[in-house]
This record gives structure tokens, sequence and C-alpha cells, in this order.
């Protein structure tokens, strides 16, 4: 009776794709919608903040799932088949470490180290861009909007003076 045994195997490789699906959306989801230079809504600032809140507890507990399925298809697998179980244990196990890291803190790193260019020099700055302009002890530096909206922060010294700019 082979179709007694490759039902419940069946089911439990589609739950582990599901599992895998599932924690990768909960990190997936919070990136797409939380995204710089595009219009948000509320509903998707509230469904990453609810993705956030849940990908801690939710990625491990489908980690632990997937191991538990990945172990019980293991018996009887072909190579193949192991060497896609390992691999589905991967993205399980990066979507629990990355649901503990703070996604946005490393997209949008503060620029510590910004460099300068005379605006008529730069082709990226344009005449109707926007920018944030500091003047101290006779040094004056702009900063884009458009590149600050991304960074949030630049931190830099003008005029022998710390300064952090943000938007």
């Amino acid at each position: 009776m082979p179709h007694s045994k490759s039902r419940p195997r069946r089911s439990a490789a589609l739950g582990l794709l599901f599992l895998l699906l599932a924690a990768v959306a909960l990190i997936a989801i919070p990136m797409w919608e939380i995204r710089p230079f595009r219009p948000q809504t509320s509903a998707g600032v509230a469904l990453a903040y609810a993705c956030r809140r849940l990908a801690p507890w939710a990625t491990v507990l489908a980690l632990a799932a997937g191991a538990a399925l990945a172990a019980g298809l293991w018996r009887g697998a072909r190579w193949w088949s192991r060497a896609l179980l390992v691999l589905a244990l991967v993205p399980l196990a990066g979507a629990a470490w990355m649901a503990r890291t703070n996604v946005f803190e490393k997209m949008f790193a503060p620029l510590s180290n910004p460099r300068y260019a005379r605006a008529v020099e730069t082709d990226w700055v344009k005449d109707g861009d926007l920018v944030l302009g500091v003047e101290r002890n006779g040094e004056a530096v702009a900063w884009p909007v458009r590149q600050i909206a991304y960074h949030h922060i630049v931190m830099d010294e003008v005029g022998g003076i710390p300064v952090a700019a943000t938007y």
C-alpha cells in the first residue's frame, strides 16, 4: 500500500513549505511595506508592525515545527529529498535569526562619513532638489533631502561643531 504512506509524506512536505513561506513572509512584509521614497498607507504600516510583533516567536515555532517535519520526512527519503529538506531549514533558521534583528536600522544606517562635492559638479543633485543646510563658523554644507530621507540622519561636523541632521 504505497498510497497510504505517500499521503502523510506529501502533507508533511506541504506543511514544511507552508511554514517556510509564512516565516519568510513575516520578515519580508515589513521590509516591503516600510520602504523609502514610496507612499505608505496606515493599513500597510499596521500590517508591517503586526508582522514585526509576531515574527520573533512565530519564526522560532516555525523552525521547530519545520525541523520536526524534516526529521519525520528524513527517514526513507532519497538523497535529493534530504538535500531539499536541509535547504528548506536554512531560510527557516534565517527568518528566526532576522526576526531578532532590527532590519530597518541596517537598511537606513546613518551616513557617518559623508563625502562632499560642489553642487555644480554633481549630476545627481538637480536645481529643484530640496536640501537641508547648516552654516557654522563660516563653513556651510547642505545635504539633499532625497538622500537624508533614505538614511534618516547624517552625522557630520560643520565649522568644528558636531552636527546630526535628520529629516
